[in-house]
């Protein structure tokens, strides 16, 4: 048993695919292949055949470094994804920037949107100020601690609190470790967006994947090398050629990726079907976390699908399809199938039969963290403005409430002239992550219990902690006797404000 460094990633998955093709050990393996021989082997059977597994072999590292939070949540939206995104909690986002989408000539149009996320990122800052005096007025350092270590957890606090007010288009950094499949599958979603800047991330990850990696060793290479030529310039040369050859991480397999027609198109069929089948019924008022019950598969099916495409509440939506007759239901799911291609995944909406489905409404901020389960299906809905916003408790504590809102309601009125003028898309960015978000999600009883467990933790945000300890009540109210299984936190209790 060894592990094996050093291989490009396509030629690593070459190698590893030739263990069901032949008798050759890795070692074998890797030291016969050549860049070349990996790519025609992928275009054979990766290609040719579909054999789509292979591309799971490959895995690339990458880092996506000034794009919105807003872009940020799309872009990690992928079940089989490994990553991490910089952490509002942790880290001062007041000199991140923000993404400014393009207004044309339009210059009152741009000022309006820049002056509002400028406020909003001032308004941040003294937020975070005022929190951060208001938790000190609470908690008395204690002899133990240091003076650094006390304002630092404390400051921690106050991000919880401030965090609400930053915009969606406020700038973020991520990294991911992604397989090329998902890589493929990623890049065609992304290039499918309504959203003009994750189109150009779709891009760029496609250019970055065919493009020569970035090489953390190249500059001591570099010198090394040096050395090597003042002793014998023709070996100096050959070490050049062999340690600084330009390694492109996946410029075979992400070829062919390009945006799906069935994505555009279906997206847009599901919608209008919404629009009529909801006939333009007002959103009714939702709880923060509801436990659906069973249903038939082919209601389930199709109120998922119009799900994905609308604001409404699941409870909301089933009603609805369960009115409709047999034909009626069919048509929906029709839908959802009708623009399919050959190599097409079914969409995620289709991911149904799970026992344990959440409708959950909550602010954008909480979900980033409740995002990152991905061992459940999660079904998204857009960003809007219709569901409101979410207002800290301890906001409210520290007599900030009407400072608070009246941040909220600029950003409201600015969103909502934005509407009126340009791309409803481009308006979503100044809405702050406070405003609230649904998504269904779908999972199995381990899941539900593993969620309500880790995040109801004295050390999570208060957001997420009262929606895991709702699923948890939600189970308990409809399987008492499961209620035992489940080691949650109590979140009605205080917390030590020191404890992170």
């Amino acid at each position: 048993m060894f592990v094996v460094h050093g291989a490009d990633p396509e030629v690593q998955a070459y190698a590893m695919a030739k263990y069901s093709r032949s008798a050759l050990s890795m070692k074998e393996s890797l030291r016969e292949i050549s860049g070349q021989k990996a790519e025609q082997f992928l275009n054979t059977f990766y290609f040719d055949y579909g054999h789509r597994s292979i591309a799971d072999l490959a895995h690339i590292a990458f880092a996506i470094e000034k794009l919105s939070i807003l872009a940020a949540i799309v872009v990690v939206d992928e079940q089989r994804w490994d990553g991490q995104e910089r952490s509002t909690r942790y880290q001062n986002f007041k000199k991140s920037g923000y993404y400014l989408p393009d207004f044309g000539a339009d210059d009152p149009l741009k000022a309006q949107y820049s002056s509002t996320v400028e406020f909003l990122f001032s308004e941040y800052e003294a937020l975070t100020q005022e929190m951060l005096r208001h938790y000190m007025g609470q908690v008395q350092r204690p002899e133990g601690m240091a003076e650094d270590v006390y304002t630092r957890t404390l400051r921690a606090r106050a991000f919880d609190n401030s965090r609400y007010l930053l915009p969606l288009a406020t700038n973020t950094s991520l990294g991911q470790i992604v397989n090329a499949r998902t890589l493929e599958t990623q890049i065609a979603r992304l290039l499918s967006s309504p959203h003009s800047e994750v189109r150009k991330l779709g891009e760029l990850l496609k250019d970055a994947a065919r493009e020569p990696a970035f090489n953390m060793q190249s500059e001591a290479v570099r010198e090394l090398i040096e050395e090597i030529k003042a002793m014998h310039s023709g070996l100096g040369a050959r070490a050049e050629q062999q340690l600084l050859r330009p390694v492109k991480a996946a410029p075979t397999l992400v070829k062919y990726a390009n945006a799906s027609q069935y994505e555009i198109q279906t997206r847009r069929d599901l919608a209008q079907a919404a629009r009529e089948i909801m006939a333009d019924a007002a959103v009714q008022p939702a709880p923060l976390v509801d436990l659906l019950e069973e249903e038939p598969l082919e209601v389930e099916i199709a109120t998922t699908l119009l799900y994905s495409a609308c604001h409404y509440s699941y409870r909301q939506i089933s009603q609805r399809v369960q009115s409709l007759s047999a034909t009626q239901r069919n048509e929906v799911i029709d839908l959802g199938v009708r623009h399919r291609g050959r190599h097409d995944e079914l969409l995620r909406a289709f991911h149904c039969g799970q026992r344990f489905r959440f409708d959950i409404l909550m602010d954008v901020g909480g979900f980033r963290d409740m995002h990152r389960h991905r061992r459940c299906t999660q079904i998204e809905q857009g960003f809007t403005a219709i569901h409101g916003y979410d207002i800290p408790n301890d906001v409210k504590a520290a007599g900030l409430k009407d400072r608070y809102e009246q941040a909220m309601k600029r950003a409201l009125a600015t969103h909502d002239q934005l509407v009126e003028a340009t791309d409803p898309h481009a308006a979503l960015y100044v809405l702050p992550m406070a405003f609230r978000k649904r998504t269904l999600f779908k999972m199995d009883f381990a899941e539900a219990l593993y969620i309500a467990e880790l995040r109801t933790t004295e050390a999570g945000h208060f957001s997420y902690r009262n929606v895991a300890y709702a699923m948890y009540e939600e189970v308990a109210r409809k399987h008492p006797s499961l209620a035992g299984y489940f080691r949650v936190t109590n979140v009605h209790r205080p917390v030590d404000l020191l404890k992170r």
